[in-house]
């Protein structure tokens, strides 16, 4: 082996062949022939690449591993570290759409002649796009040396995705491997947070300027904010971590349209942004902003008389208003941020007076609830604030915009940060934020009972100031109006009835005679199946097919994200789509969770087709010359065949779909039993569905009852 050969750990050889890691342990036990580790630990060993690709290779288990897994492995193992590495490569990236030309004439030479002119190539790039005093210093020969083969994998996947989808693609492993290192903004949460902004463009218009064409994030992270800008002429970054600050750097740069001085102006600095605004007297069309929060020593004694106190000087305690009086101060008259903050920060007292004020002289316009998984920490609904610079020939707004975006239970949508349809959430923001916020509206903004009300600012000038929306919003309406409980009980016992004639005849004693069995993974190499893996990701408007949808029996109900080129591969033996590409679903698919340890099958139906399966969701595709599709799904029901193919290494219960067993019968015969499984998953629905209804019914009641709708009697 040679001596830099990448090494691997048994995570990644899970992902190069598909597999959960108590596959790969399962492989070094049983096979003697399994590469020996190079490097690591005893309890996290390492391995070299090439034995363990020839390994998988010869087993049948891999047919090639991909390019973008294959540099991702080389920069994971840098001599230097991942972070290191991810610098050169997004240096690289840069020289490589900036300068085509150029880079083919570098990458001409030889490794070592390559390490000495790249610095010059580079340092010429990294000047043209941030100018001086940036965060992303050029690096020499020697820290360049160890990093060359990696740089020309690098412009190989970048011929392949592009420079923009390179880097990302390794930016975002990066970020996966670390999940405690870095504060996440999520995608769908930054485009929200972006669109909020958008009325400062049409503002900057019509007082002759270019638009929100200049934008600030002062605690920048990852960049994912400033990458949801569209089109700006100017964007402007702070990061008190300089490693992050340089990666950000990079991905501003390569997000960015066109190159060198084609490409917007781009600052991006290293630095504590309160105790060391690296931008003073900077004023801008837009302030994005997703502080840390809870922040006990962020200079509260040492900038007790700070100018940008404007609105009060800020407790110990609350951090979060320093950061919202540091946007307000980077503003232009007229301009807007938009900061995500703790819920606590809308009613704690010590803020009171601060808020109190942003509201008098009109700087507060908006506060938005979202609902509990939007952004970490997970479990906590945060708050939108946005903020207006008053002007000062403007009068103070009389109202304050208050939203609940969070998706109402009741009606059975799912939760969490996996599950959040940001699409529904945009909407019901959105469509409240663009009648209030119209330049000198006269008329009343509409009420929505339960989702947004502009509130008298009056009302809130209490003792307590409390901006929580939940606190101003009228409840929705119960829907137990006499007329739709009659409805909903109509609906209810006709689908009684329809239970009741599809309960399953009394049972036979049956045959237990020992039957032949097989796996689905010996299916899969057979040819009888395939074996594809959910990515999560959609196709154009296509619906996904969420993990909640197959525990719950209901229609797709997930948004379709960009194909991520992290995304988990297919796994098996069988074909697979481009990792990242979407797996749509057609009639006959049968489905199975991984996670969760339940014995939920669902087969795909018509009005399911088309659909993109989700994350943590494998899809099996029989046959239908071979298999019943309704028979596979029955078989692989059954609760000692969960047992026996679910891993318990972990507090999660994971299910290798591929260890499932099925009897080998005639197809004539599986059309058998595959008519009972159907008749049972019809019953199933038809109890899923009287339940629902019942609780729907019975809640209507109460609702009904106690808010006068509805007589008792």
């Amino acid at each position: 082996m040679p001596d830099n050969s990448t090494e691997v750990t048994a995570a990644g050889i899970a992902r190069l062949a598909g597999v959960g890691r108590a596959a790969v342990s399962n492989w070094r036990r049983r096979h003697a022939d399994f590469p020996k580790p190079v490097g690591g630990t005893e309890a996290s060993p390492s391995f070299a690449l090439p034995e363990v690709e020839e390994w998988l290779r010869d087993q049948g288990k891999l047919a090639e591993v991909p390019l973008r897994e294959r540099v991702w492995q080389q920069v994971a193992g840098h001599p230097d570290g991942a972070v290191t590495a991810l610098v050169h490569a997004g240096c690289a990236l840069l020289v490589v759409r900036d300068r085509p030309t150029a880079w083919l004439e570098i990458t001409a030479v030889s490794d070592a002649r390559m390490a000495g002119v790249l610095p010059a190539a580079l340092d010429h790039v990294l000047i043209a796009r941030f100018g001086a005093g940036r965060a992303v210093p050029t690096p020499t020969e020697a820290a360049l040396l160890p990093s060359v083969p990696l740089l020309r994998a690098v412009a190989e996947l970048a011929a392949e995705a592009g420079a923009r989808k390179a880097f990302d693609f390794l930016f975002g492993r990066q970020l996966d491997a670390n999940p405690r290192q870095y504060t996440l903004t999520p995608p769908g949460l930054a485009e929200l947070m972006a669109d909020l902004a958008e009325p400062a463009r049409e503002s900057a218009r019509q007082n002759g300027g270019r638009g929100s064409r200049t934008v600030l994030d002062p605690a920048a992270g990852t960049g994912a904010l400033l990458c949801a800008v569209g089109r700006p002429t100017a964007v402007y970054a702070q990061e008190a971590d300089p490693d992050l600050a340089a990666l950000t750097a990079l991905r501003l740069a390569l997000h960015a349209e066109g190159g060198g001085a084609d490409g917007p102006a781009l600052a991006v600095r290293t630095g504590d942004t309160l105790r060391a605004d690296a931008f003073p007297g900077l004023t801008v069309d837009a302030v994005l902003c997703h502080p840390p929060f809870n922040e006990r020593n962020w200079g509260h004694d040492d900038l007790a008389y700070d100018p940008r106190w404007e609105y009060g000087f800020p407790a110990r305690t609350e951090s979060e208003l320093a950061w919202v009086q540091h946007a307000l101060a980077h503003l232009r008259e007229g301009g807007t941020a938009v900061v995500l903050m703790p819920p606590a920060a809308a009613s704690r007292r010590s803020g009171r007076r601060i808020r109190a004020d942003l509201l008098r002289r009109g700087a507060l316009r908006a506060v938005v609830a979202l609902p509990a998984g939007a952004a970490p920490p997970y479990g906590i609904p945060l708050h939108i604030w946005v903020l207006r610079k008053p002007g000062a020939e403007q009068h103070p707004a009389p109202e304050l915009l208050v939203v609940d975006a969070a998706e109402p239970e009741a009606a059975g949508a799912p939760s969490g940060r996996d599950r959040l349809d940001w699409a529904a959430v945009r909407a019901a923001v959105l469509d409240a934020w663009a009648p209030f916020d119209v330049p000198g509206r006269r008329e009343p903004v509409e009420e929505r009972p339960g989702t947004s009300r502009a509130v008298p600012v009056i009302e809130l000038l209490d003792d307590d100031v409390d901006l929580a929306p939940a606190r101003h919003l009228p409840p929705p309406a119960s829907g137990a109006t006499a007329a739709e409980l009659v409805r909903v009980r109509e609906r209810l016992e006709e689908t009684l009835r329809l239970t009741a004639r599809r309960t399953p005849s009394p049972a036979a004693p049956g045959d237990q005679a020992r039957r032949p069995f097989t796996t689905v993974g010996e299916l899969a190499r057979a040819g009888a199946l395939r074996l594809r893996t959910g990515t999560g990701s959609g196709s154009g408007t296509a619906p996904v097919l969420t993990e909640h949808d197959v525990l719950s029996g209901t229609g797709p109900s997930g948004s379709p994200s960009a194909p991520s080129p992290s995304a988990p591969s297919a796994s098996g033996s069988s074909a697979s789509a481009p990792e990242g590409e979407p797996v749509l679903l057609e009639p006959g698919d049968v489905i199975v969770p991984v996670t969760g340890g339940a014995s939920v099958v669902r087969v795909v139906d018509e009005a399911t087709a088309g659909a993109a399966l989700g994350r943590n969701l494998q899809l099996l595709r029989p046959d239908p010359a071979a298999l019943d599709a309704w028979f596979l799904a029955g078989f692989l029901r059954g609760t000692a065949n969960n047992r026996q193919a679910s891993s318990y290494a972990s507090t999660a219960t994971r299910l290798d779909a591929r260890r499932l067993q099925v009897p080998r019968m005639p197809l004539a015969e599986q059309r058998t039993y595959g008519e009972q499984f159907s008749a049972l998953a019809a019953f199933e629905d038809a109890l899923r569905t009287a339940g629902r209804l019942g609780g729907q019914l019975v809640q209507g009641m109460y609702d009904g009852l106690t808010d006068g709708s509805v007589a008792p009697g």
